[in-house]
């Protein structure tokens, strides 16, 4: 039996941002080991996308070169434009409105990728190859700059999912719309980012379902409309949010039966922590979400095998190689 490939990307961060604003903190360092070992016990690889607070805390760094050295996992790169040197302020309190990267000039987007790039790099000494753009904002010029760099991944896309709604700057356009974009992985048009082009970056898109059929989200559009309102249409995410394990599985068995030969898992380090997210507030919701990491990943293990990012790319263009 073929055994699909099941990714984990960590988007690996401070503490609370949903909250936090002015402080940042890194606490949640210390509840990352237990996720790390349930994932080894399993044969699960994660991959921690690291942002700048996170590269910059001592005990992270010690616990991602422990992961690389023992390669049971891959330390990749995310980015807050926000926080993230070198400072180049677009609004009157960046800290507030945490605009998207993209909307920032091109050379602040690009020394503020190069720093985070070779921060990563001096702190883990590996080459930085795998990246997710912060709040999902990604285009043809973010997109330049990482295939320049050497990366070789990117995992921004969200299928199914419209962030223009979504605001950064306040004067701005909003986020990315990934309504139309690929559902399966595809090597990037440098010209069109939702197209399958000749470029060396792999766009791995997040496994996301939507949660209603076409004719009720057809329906639900309507009523938003009617009512002034402009909202992405529902989805599942391959995302815990508590109890939602039958919901997961199912991300994944829709998935499969697109025809992909993977499955794209996400979560952010601080929802490991009580008190780290709006989702998982205290010890007793940590413990839920660790019961339903535990069936689902038992779930899991029989019919798939755990990569990371890099290494899912080398088995994808190997494939392609072949074909």
């Amino acid at each position: 039996m073929t055994r699909h490939a099941f990714l984990i990307t960590i988007d690996t961060e401070g503490d609370n941002l949903w909250r936090n604003h002015r402080t940042i903190t890194t606490e949640n360092t210390h509840f990352l080991p237990r996720f790390q070992a349930l994932c080894e016990r399993y044969g699960f690889k994660p991959t921690w996308l690291t942002n700048y607070e996170m590269a910059s805390d001592p005990a992270f760094v010690e616990f991602g070169n422990d992961v690389i050295a023992r390669k049971q996992g891959e330390i990749g790169m995310h980015l807050h434009a926000w926080n993230s040197p070198p400072e180049a302020p677009l609004t009157d309190d960046d800290w507030r409105w945490q605009p998207f990267l993209i909307e920032y000039p091109d050379t602040v987007l690009r020394d503020k990728v190069r720093y985070m790039t070779d921060l990563l790099e001096d702190k883990f000494q590996t080459k930085m190859l795998s990246h997710r753009a912060g709040r999902w904002a990604f285009d043809e010029r973010y997109a330049a700059i990482l295939t320049e760099l050497g990366y070789q991944v990117d995992c921004s896309v969200t299928p199914r999912v419209n962030w223009s709604f979504t605001r950064g700057a306040p004067e701005g356009k909003g986020g990315t719309d990934y309504t139309h974009f690929p559902h399966k992985p595809y090597f990037i048009d440098p010209q069109d980012i939702s197209r399958s082009g000749t470029s060396s970056l792999l766009e791995i898109p997040m496994s996301i379902q939507y949660k209603y059929s076409p004719f009720m989200n057809t329906v639900k559009q309507g009523l938003y409309r009617l009512r002034g309102k402009q909202k992405s249409p529902a989805v599942h995410w391959l995302r815990p949010s508590g109890g939602n394990l039958a919901d997961m599985q199912r991300v994944v068995e829709m998935s499969l039966a697109e025809g992909q030969d993977y499955t794209e898992f996400m979560l952010h380090s601080s929802e490991f922590m009580p008190d780290g997210s709006p989702t998982f507030k205290n010890a007793r919701d940590i413990e839920q979400l660790y019961e339903d990491l535990e069936a689902l990943f038992a779930w899991l293990a029989p019919r798939f095998v755990g990569q990371t990012l890099a290494e899912y790319h080398d088995s994808f263009r190997q494939r392609c190689s072949l074909r």
